[in-house]
């Protein structure tokens, strides 16, 4: 198959242990479709973490033989939540220790592969190992594998609370990322409460059901529904014969990043138990999608795909729910094919063999992505003019032009959204 999954840092290995269950969960029919599980039925997943806390849940799927044991690589020691200290890590050779195991395991699983695709990276951009390190692996397979695909699957933090560096880290990390990848699904923390709240039914069935269900757990499990309703293997991109090529989350890119300089993308999702009219679905995806920005222009999207799962009468394509989204999503004029769909007619989500549950999953190229920017950009600045907590960063050889680059890159695809 084509793809290998990458989890980086605390936030990276409890989305990606989440979805690695799933996975574990689906029919054979689904895994032997999946471009994540090997022809041996392994995970062709890497684990890595700068603390081995978080990887316990990754050593019991190595116990039941769904995952190697090469493929979990830990260090001995956090990051510090410092974008710096998780790039450059520690002086020595502890310092490569981390980052060179990471490089052997996935170009090990990268040749395994009768066609390797490429690399979809889970991380947070926050905190020192998912930023940090998540960079500096984006430079390190965009250098090796340069005509594989790259896409990243990125939380960023609530807007205020969770660390006095996570907008550097944020600033520093979507810069790295905007340079390697093809794409960056992004996932906000304070929209997956949210989300959360909206589409409960969707978190509570078909994931693990041994984790307590408290909020952090619902957001991970809302963050993961919505990956695997985008990169779940679809029935509208298989061969005539039948054949799964597992290109789902290449074709992701191509569908909604038709220009590299703005390549930053939002989910939403909607679901129902029972037999829904798509467009009302379609309608509830909408909910969450920000209409204005704070000066009062609207937004627009340059490209939108929606995923139709339990689509089991072929209604999709034929409901008006396509021409709702493109005019909900406000598609920009230029693009002459601005919105792009795919079915399937089970939805492996539920559980359910009948595949009777109806999951829409909507991915736009959409311009709202400019107030993350702005606030980012905002708070690195003012924090910047006061040279606060900059000394911890110089420690590891991060510099102002470091900063200021940052600056520049995430100002340049605002513009981009912008001009529209």
């Amino acid at each position: 198959m084509s793809a290998v999954i990458l989890q980086v840092g605390q936030c990276g290995n409890q989305l990606g242990l989440e979805w690695c269950e799933l996975l574990c969960k689906t029919s054979k029919q689904v895994a032997h479709r999946s471009p994540f599980i090997t022809k041996e039925d392994t995970l062709a997943v890497v684990c890595v973490d700068s603390e081995s806390k978080v990887l316990k849940r990754a050593h019991r799927l190595v116990k039941n033989k769904k995952l190697l044991e090469s493929n979990v690589v830990q260090g001995k020691g956090g990051r510090g939540n410092n974008w710096a200290y998780g790039y450059h890590g520690p002086r020595g050779a502890e310092g490569d220790k981390l980052l060179h195991g990471a490089m052997e395991a996935v170009r090990r699983e990268a040749e395994k592969r009768d066609y390797y695709g490429g690399t979809v990276m889970v991380h947070g951009v926050s905190g020192g190992t998912g930023s940090g390190l998540g960079s500096r692996l984006c430079e390190e397979i965009r250098a090796e594998y340069p005509v594989s695909h790259l896409l990243s699957v990125s939380v960023v933090p609530h807007q205020s609370g969770e660390s006095p560096l996570q907008h550097y880290n944020t600033l520093l990390s979507l810069d790295a990322l905007h340079r390697c990848c093809d794409g960056i699904l992004l996932f906000h923390n304070d929209h997956a409460l949210s989300g959360v709240h909206q589409n409960k039914a969707v978190c509570t069935s078909g994931l693990s059901s041994g984790v307590s269900q408290d909020t952090l757990s619902f957001m991970n499990r809302h963050i993961v529904s919505c990956m695997a309703g985008l990169l779940f293997p679809v029935n509208s991109l298989t061969t005539a014969s039948g054949l799964s090529l597992g290109m789902e989350p290449w074709e992701l890119i191509r569908s909604v990043c038709p220009m590299p300089s703005a390549k930053l993308l939002s989910i939403t999702q909607a679901s129902s138990r029972e037999k829904q009219k798509w467009d009302r679905l379609a309608g509830l995806t909408l909910q969450s999608v920000p209409q204005l920005s704070p000066a009062g222009k609207s937004y627009t999207s340059r490209a939108v795909l929606a995923v139709a799962r339990g689509d089991q009468d072929k209604s999709f394509a034929t409901s008006r729910a396509l021409y709702k989204l493109k005019r909900g999503h406000r598609c920009v004029a230029w693009n002459p094919f601005p919105i792009d769909h795919w079915t399937d007619p089970c939805n492996e989500m539920t559980g359910s063999s009948s595949g009777a549950a109806q999951l829409l999953t909507v991915c736009s190229n959409h311009s709202s992505v400019t107030s993350l920017l702005d606030h980012t950009l905002r708070r690195s600045k003012e924090k910047m003019d006061v040279r606060a907590y900059l000394h911890w960063y110089e420690r590891y050889g991060v510099e102002t032009q470091d900063f200021q680059q940052a600056m520049d890159t995430l100002l340049n695809v605002m513009e981009e959204y912008d001009a529209q």
